[in-house]
C-alpha cells in the first residue's frame, strides 16, 4: 500500500519499518486509508546498489511487487538514511492529476516519493471543475481539437505538441476511467460530452461540475494500494538540488528573455547568443537579441552547453508538522507543483498555488517561458452579489464553471443588458481571454463590481443536474441558480506559462521533468483553451515516463552528495517576539505584493503601469528582505510564510518583465500602448539563466550549486 508519511520519527526494526494503518478523510474525498510510517523498507530501493556503486536491480515492465536486497546493501542504505534523509529512485513534487499519474507509471520500475504541500488532495486538479477534452465523437476530429486550441492561443501554441496532445488525449481519458474514475453518460449510455468556450465541438468529459476531484479520487485510490509509492503529506518544498558538471565557477542569474524565430521552441548554448543589456530598477537584465541556428540542436531540444550541464538530485522540503528539514536524494524529480494563482488578491487556485515549482527551477537556473499569459477565469462567483454575504473572506474564489455557459447561460450587466454580442460574434462561447476583457470593460465602464450569468432559462433538473456544486454553494448563500442570475467577476486562474519543457517533458536541467500547470510545453500558447489543462497534464506525465525510466537506469547517484549541501536552517532558531513580527510583516507584505499585481499587471496593461509594478516590487522586496535580515534571518532560514513569499516574489518579477518583453497585444496579454496583433512577434518569451549576479533573496538558492567534477 502507498504509505502516507507524517512527521513522526521512527527507527528500523530488523531492517525495516513496522508501518501502522491509518484513516485519513480529506473534505470532498471518500475516506481512503493509508499507511504511515517515517521510514520505508529498505527493500523498497529497487535501485539502492547503483546509489552503492554496484549493479542495478530493476522491475520488469508490469511487476508491481517488491524487489528484496541484499543484508549488505540494506544495512550500507540504513547507515546512509535517517530521518531527515530519504533515497528514493523517483521523487513527486506535487499530489495532482499529472504527479499521481505519473507515480503510478513510474513505480513499475523504482521507488517513488510523493512530496506534497499540503493534505493529498489539495491540488488545482481537486478544485477543476468543467473536465477534460477529447476526440472522443466520431463528428469530431484531431484536427478540429486542433484548431479550436491553436485559434484560442492566438496562433502562438506549438503545433506539434498540439497534435500530439489532441491525438493521445482519448487514450489517456480511457486509462482514467479503466482505473475506475466516473463520468457523467448520458441516456444512451454513452458519455456526456459538455461543450465550453472555443470549443466548436461537444468533447468534454465531465462528472457533473465536480471533475476534478472524482479524477482525484480515483488516482489516490490508485496510489493507495501501490505498494511502490509513499505520500509524504505537510512537505512544503524548498528548493531543488542542483549540480553543474563543470570546472567553473557559476555565480547566481538574472535572466534573459528571448523573442524566438517562430513559435517553435529552440534551445541553443547561452553563451553563444548576441545579447545587449539594460538596467533596470534593483538588477541586470540581458535582452537576447537573435538566436544563432543550430542544425543539430532539434526545435524541442532543451539542451544547453553539454560542458556545462545542470543535474538535479532531489529537493529540500519542509515537514510543517514535525518542523523540520527533510531532504529527498533521487535519480529522477518530476514537477508537478501547479501554478502561481496567489501573486493576485483574488484567485480560484487554492491556497497551496504560490508559484514554488517555477520559483525553485529558475534558481536552479531551468529555462522559463511565456510567463506573461496569466489567465483570469471570467466567471467566479463574485461574493458582494450574493444575498447572503459569507461569514469570511474566502482563501480562493469559487469557480463558476465555463461548462454554465456552454450550457447557455448568458451574460448580463447588472441592467439585464447581454454585452458579450457587442465584443465578440461568438458571443458568450468566445475564449476566456475575450470574455475576461469584455466584463473587465463593462466593470470599468459602469462602474459595477461584478456582471451576471443567468441560466435559470434551462429547465430546472437538468442544471441541477449538470451544476449541483454551484447550484449547492449559491443556494449556502441565499440564490436559487434555477430562478435567479449568479453574480461573476474574473479571477486569477491559470499559468500558460511556466517551466519550458520539451515534448518528453524533460527541462535544460537532467534528472528533472515537469508536467501540468508548473510547465510550459507550448500547448496553450497565449491563452489556454477551455479543458485542456487536465489534457496536457495527463499526456505529458505518460510521456515523461520512459525518460524518467532511462534516466533512473542510466545515472550514477553517490549517496554521499546528500551531505555536501547546506542544510536549511528551521525559523523557530530566531526568538518568538522577533518571529511573530516576521510572520505578520510577510502576510501584509503578501496582500501588497497581490494588489500591485492586480493593479499594474492585471486584465488590461499598459508599459508605464508594468514599469510602475516594476519599481514597486522591487522596493517592497527590498524593504521586506532588509525587515527580515535585521531580525536574524539568515539567508538559509526556512519557514513556510516566507519560502511562500519569496516564491510569490520571484514569479511575479517573471510575469512584469515577460509582459514588459511583449510589445503587442496577444491572447491573454493586452496591453493600450500596442493593441493589436502582430505577425512579427508572433514568439514565444523565454527566460535564460545568465550568469549575472542576482541580489534579491527570491532568487537565490539556498544552498550553494555543487560543482560535478
Amino acid at each position: 500500500m502507498a504509505k502516507l508519511m507524517g512527521g513522526a520519527a521512527a527507527g528500523f526494526q530488523q531492517g525495516a519499518m513496522h508501518a501502522q494503518r491509518a484513516r485519513m478523510q480529506p473534505s470532498g474525498l471518500p475516506p481512503l486509508s493509508f499507511k504511515t510510517c517515517a521510514q520505508l523498507e529498505i527493500s523498497r530501493f529497487c535501485s539502492i546498489p547503483r546509489f552503492m556503486g554496484a549493479k542495478a536491480v530493476n522491475f520488469p515492465q508490469q511487476q508491481h511487487t517488491r524487489h528484496r536486497v541484499g543484508s549488505i546493501r540494506a544495512s550500507a542504505l540504513s547507515r546512509l538514511q535517517d530521518d531527515t534523509t530519504r533515497y528514493f529512485d523517483f521523487v513527486v513534487i506535487g499530489s495532482g492529476v499529472a504527479g499521481l499519474r505519473y507515480a503510478l507509471e513510474v513505480s513499475k520500475h523504482g521507488s517513488v516519493a510523493i512530496v506534497t504541500k499540503a493534505e493529498p488532495h489539495e491540488s488545482n486538479t481537486n478544485y477543476a471543475q468543467g473536465g477534460v477534452s477529447a476526440v472522443l465523437c466520431p463528428s469530431d476530429s484531431v484536427e478540429s481539437h486542433m484548431q479550436d486550441t491553436i485559434v484560442a492561443g492566438a496562433y502562438l501554441c506549438d503545433e506539434e505538441t498540439v497534435r500530439i496532445v489532441c491525438t493521445e488525449g482519448p487514450e489517456r481519458v480511457k486509462e482514467l476511467i479503466a482505473m475506475g474514475a466516473s463520468f457523467d453518460h448520458g441516456e444512451d449510455g454513452r458519455l456526456h460530452l459538455a461543450r465550453e468556450g472555443g470549443h466548436s465541438h461537444n468533447r468534454i468529459v465531465h462528472s457533473a461540475d465536480m471533475t476534478g476531484r472524482e479524477i482525484e479520487r480515483a488516482l489516490l485510490q490508485a496510489v493507495e494500494n501501490d505498494e511502490n509509492i509513499s505520500l509524504f503529506g505537510h512537505h512544503y518544498a524548498i528548493d531543488l538540488l542542483t549540480c553543474q558538471e563543470t570546472d567553473l565557477e557559476v555565480t547566481r542569474f538574472d535572466v534573459a528573455l528571448l523573442g524566438l524565430t517562430s513559435c517553435r521552441f529552440v534551445f541553443a548554448p547561452i553563451f553563444h547568443l548576441s545579447f545587449i543589456s539594460f538596467q533596470s530598477h534593483s538588477t541586470s537584465w540581458v535582452v537576447l537579441t537573435e538566436l544563432p541556428h543550430d542544425p543539430n540542436n532539434s526545435s524541442h531540444s532543451i539542451n544547453g552547453n553539454n560542458n556545462g550541464e545542470i543535474y538535479c538530485y532531489g529537493v529540500d522540503s519542509l515537514d510543517t508538522k514535525a518542523q523540520k528539514v527533510v531532504r529527498f536524494i533521487s535519480k529522477v524529480t518530476l514537477l508537478a507543483s501547479g501554478g502561481a494563482g496567489h501573486i493576485y488578491p483574488t484567485t480560484t487556485n487554492p491556497p497551496v498555488a504560490t508559484g514554488d515549482g517555477i520559483a525553485m527551477c529558475h534558481r536552479a537556473q531551468a529555462v522559463i517561458s511565456n510567463m506573461e499569459f496569466v489567465q483570469f477565469h471570467p466567471t467566479a462567483l463574485a461574493d458582494e452579489g450574493l444575498p447572503v454575504k459569507p461569514a469570511k473572506t474566502r482563501d480562493n474564489a469559487f469557480l463558476v464553471t465555463e461548462a454554465v455557459r456552454g450550457d447557455g447561460g448568458i451574460l448580463y450587466n447588472q441592467s439585464m443588458e447581454r454585452f458579450m454580442p457587442l465584443y465578440d460574434d461568438r458571443a458568450e462561447l468566445a475564449p476566456r481571454d475575450v470574455v475576461a476583457r469584455s466584463i473587465d470593460d463593462q466593470l470599468k465602464k459602469r462602474g459595477e463590481k461584478y456582471v451576471l450569468l443567468d441560466i435559470s432559462h434551462k429547465p430546472r433538473e437538468k442544471i441541477l443536474a449538470h451544476f449541483p456544486n454551484i447550484a449547492a454553494e449559491c443556494l449556502r448563500h441565499g440564490l436559487d441558480i434555477t430562478r435567479q442570475p449568479i453574480p461573476v467577476v474574473p479571477a486569477a486562474h491559470y499559468m500558460c506559462g511556466g517551466v519550458r519543457a520539451g515534448l518528453q517533458g524533460e527541462t535544460s536541467v537532467k534528472g528533472l521533468y515537469v508536467a501540468g500547470e508548473v510547465a510550459c510545453t507550448g500547448l496553450h500558447g497565449a491563452n489556454r483553451l477551455a479543458s485542456n489543462s487536465l489534457l496536457e497534464a495527463l499526456v505529458f506525465a505518460q510521456r515523461a515516463v520512459q525518460p524518467s525510466i532511462d534516466h533512473m537506469v542510466d545515472v550514477d547517484a553517490d549517496p554521499c552528495l546528500a551531505a555536501k549541501w547546506a542544510r536549511p536552517v528551521l525559523s523557530i532558531s530566531i526568538r518568538d517576539s522577533s518571529l511573530s513580527d516576521i510572520i505578520d510583516r510577510t502576510r501584509k507584505t503578501r496582500m501588497e505584493l497581490q494588489s500591485i499585481m492586480w493593479e499594474y499587471v492585471g486584465i488590461v496593461r499598459s508599459t508605464n503601469r508594468l514599469k510602475n509594478a516594476e519599481w514597486k516590487i522591487g522596493d517592497l522586496e527590498s524593504e521586506w528582505e532588509q525587515f527580515l535580515f535585521r531580525r536574524g534571518w539568515k539567508p538559509t532560514t526556512v519557514g513556510i510564510e516566507a519560502c511562500e513569499m519569496r516564491n510569490l516574489f520571484c514569479c511575479a518579477k517573471l510575469v512584469v518583465k515577460s509582459a514588459l518583453a511583449r510589445r503587442e497585444s496577444r491572447g491573454l496579454h493586452f496591453t493600450e500602448d500596442f493593441p493589436y496583433l502582430e505577425e512579427s512577434k508572433r514568439k514565444p518569451t523565454v527566460i535564460f539563466p545568465t550568469t549575472i549576479q542576482e541580489l534579491t533573496w527570491s532568487s537565490k538558492p539556498l544552498q550553494r550549486q555543487l560543482q560535478c567534477k
